[in-house]
């Protein structure tokens, strides 16, 4: 069937019309398409990257070592302010202080001199000065001389250091003034009260400062206690605290007891130690 040219013009309007509506809606769906893939997000691309190591604790940096503990002094130079405890040998000494007494120091050397026992005597200036005949009995008999001050001043290690210099000088000059030329190697402070100060003046003149190591406080006599009891304290003291080293302190001035004590005394330490002089 032939068509019109009329027809044929209205046909070809109908197809084109189709024909652009097909294209702007396929335009349309592809707009919307573009905008959705723009609001997503692209997923990373993988890789085959190895993963991260995880990080391994570091190690604790090792402690610094603790120094070594400071080494104990010896012994021997353990009492106050660097003063002498003990002999140094296996050896006890007995020390006697604050004389010479004009009763019982010449009792208690012919107690030393049965036993054949030396001692150490620590001289008080002012009782040298009285007594010089007892010094020269002392040193005869080989005994050790020991500076114990002029007047017994406890308070001497707070003097300054030229007056106890000149305490000690003056007491060092009565003891030779009663034996010329005697050595006089020890000092000890009044009541053991020794200061830095005074152990160094000692020094300066020659001395080494003595403390003790066992004290049976024989000086110390308590209200009522008999004399046989405070001989028996005394015993008991030394005995229970005596050992291979120790310097022993005991008085002879103005203490009877003392010397009863050590009547007992001597034997049993005899048995167990051995009793030196302080060396000179």
């Amino acid at each position: 069937m032939r068509l019109s040219r009329t027809k044929k013009v209205v046909l070809l309007g109908v197809v084109l019309l189709a024909v652009g509506l097909t294209g702007r809606a396929s335009a349309e769906s592809a707009q919307h398409s573009v905008g959705t893939l723009t609001a997503t997000k692209p997923a990373p691309a993988t890789t085959s990257a190895k993963p991260k190591p995880k990080p391994t604790a570091a190690k604790p940096k090792p402690k610094p070592a603790k120094p070594s503990a400071r080494k104990i002094s010896n012994p021997r130079y353990a009492g106050p302010a660097g003063s002498h405890m003990l002999t140094g040998t296996k050896g006890v000494a007995l020390t006697f202080d604050d004389g010479p007494d004009p009763n019982e120091t010449p009792r208690l050397l012919a107690l030393l001199a049965k036993h054949h026992v030396k001692a150490t005597f620590c001289l008080v200036g002012t009782q040298v000065k009285r007594h010089p005949e007892i010094v020269r009995q002392i040193v005869a008999q080989g005994h050790t001389l020991c500076n114990h001050t002029w007047n017994h001043s406890l308070k001497i290690g707070k003097d300054p250091a030229a007056k106890i210099r000149a305490d000690l000088d003056r007491t060092n000059a009565a003891i030779r003034q009663a034996v010329h030329g005697a050595k006089i190697k020890y000092f000890r402070a009044p009541g053991g009260n020794f200061t830095p100060r005074l152990v160094g003046t000692a020094k300066q003149l020659g001395m080494t400062s003595i403390y003790w190591k066992v004290d049976p406080r024989d000086w110390s006599h308590h209200k009522g206690e008999t004399s046989s009891a405070h001989q028996a304290k005394v015993v008991s003291q030394i005995e229970k605290h005596c050992r291979p080293g120790a310097i022993v302190l005991s008085h002879d001035y103005a203490q009877p007891d003392t010397i009863a004590a050590y009547k007992k005394l001597i034997p049993w330490l005899k048995k167990r130690y051995k009793l030196v002089a302080l060396p000179v």
